[in-house]
């Protein structure tokens, strides 16, 4: 089996193995593009409000964030909702437990943001809970398999994959390189050079041409070539094994026969709320900076693991009807703002 042959079975199989997780990627992927109409439909006692008049406008989230925290006293509001996407959502809280408390059954609670009513909670993509978690577990299934880190390992794995095949297949396209030898050496144009007749001892040579070694003046190099004029070849000459010489454009006659082709080349927590005002601030500062309008601020986060806080707002140049993409994110010991996140076609960086 050659290396093409071999690179055509390898295509083939790391092909069909990467098929299955694209499919999976692909459907999940469609539904997501849905993910909250859909996720509405299947839970509307949760994600279905009504304001109670016309103009009514929804209560402080840091008054319904003090609801939740009484609510579950062994939690910690992690994420929050600073304003509902429309008038007829409602406003959502991520929990975490508190060091030393026992699990919780819930990390995801929804609250009216007109009476600051709980509605309800879920733990976030457990399928056992019930057809209220399907959005989230199709959301997990896309991002990961559903395998926390180490499905999102293996879709690592298999984008890599897919980005070597996409290489290999592109190879494959090619045609294979003919190998040529003397019976399918193409003709010589022009004037053939004399033939030679049989005769004792000496093998027929007809249709092959004769070559000659040019003085090493008449160019850079040695050149392969034929006249009518030129001395056939020694019997020594026939006999070697050495590769023929190279041959020079430059140096080649008008009535030139290829030469003999060569061989082949190689080829700790802080309580969400009590920094807003200063953080707000920086925000505004980095929209001004980018030449973007703030239409709302939308969530605030804080990230354990990495004692980080993050707000994030709706601006002009959001193309997401539901949730806006500028954001900063900010460290007790970085600058104003330690790194930040852009609306599409603007360039991400640092402050």
């Amino acid at each position: 089996m050659t290396v093409r042959q071999r690179f055509v079975v390898l295509h083939r199989y790391v092909g069909l193995v990467m098929a299955g997780f694209l499919i999976i990627a692909g459907l999940t992927g469609a539904l997501l593009v849905w993910y909250y109409e859909l996720d509405a439909l299947i839970n509307p006692q949760w994600l279905q409000v009504e304001p109670p008049a016309a103009h009514s406008e929804p209560l402080s989230p840091f008054a319904l964030r003090d609801q939740v925290d009484a609510a579950y006293p062994d939690a910690t509001v992690n994420w929050m909702m600073l304003a509902p996407p429309d008038a007829h959502s409602p406003v959502r809280f991520f929990l975490s437990a508190k060091p030393g408390a026992p699990t919780l059954p819930i990390d995801e609670v929804f609250v009216n943001p007109y009476t600051g009513q709980i509605l309800g909670g879920r733990l976030w993509g457990d399928l056992s809970q019930g057809l209220a978690n399907l959005m989230p577990f199709v959301y997990r299934l896309h991002h990961s398999l559903a395998l926390g880190t180490i499905g999102t390992w293996i879709f690592g794995l298999i984008a890599l994959l897919w980005t070597l095949d996409c290489f290999v297949g592109a190879w494959l396209t090619f045609p294979p390189p003919r190998r040529r030898d003397a019976r399918h050496r193409p003709a010589a144009s022009g004037h053939a050079g004399p033939k030679l007749g049989k005769s004792a001892g000496a093998p027929a040579a007809t249709n092959a041409p004769s070559t000659c070694t040019a003085p090493a003046a008449s160019g850079p190099g040695p050149c392969c070539w034929s006249s009518p004029g030129a001395a056939s070849p020694s019997p020594s000459t026939t006999k070697s094994t050495a590769p023929p010489p190279a041959c020079s454009s430059a140096s080649r006659p008008t009535r030139s026969t290829p030469c003999p082709p060569g061989p082949p080349q190689p080829t700790t927590a802080h309580r969400l709320g009590t920094r807003l005002p200063r953080r707000r601030q920086h925000l505004e500062a980095l929209a001004q900076d980018r030449d973007l309008t703030i239409h709302a601020l939308e969530r605030f986060a804080y990230t354990p693991h990495k004692n980080a806080l993050k707000l994030m707002a709706r601006t002009s140049s959001d193309v997401n009807e539901r949730f806006g993409k500028p954001g900063c994110t900010w460290t007790p010991r970085t600058a104003p703002c330690w790194a930040t996140t852009c609306p599409p076609g603007k360039r991400r960086g640092t402050r």
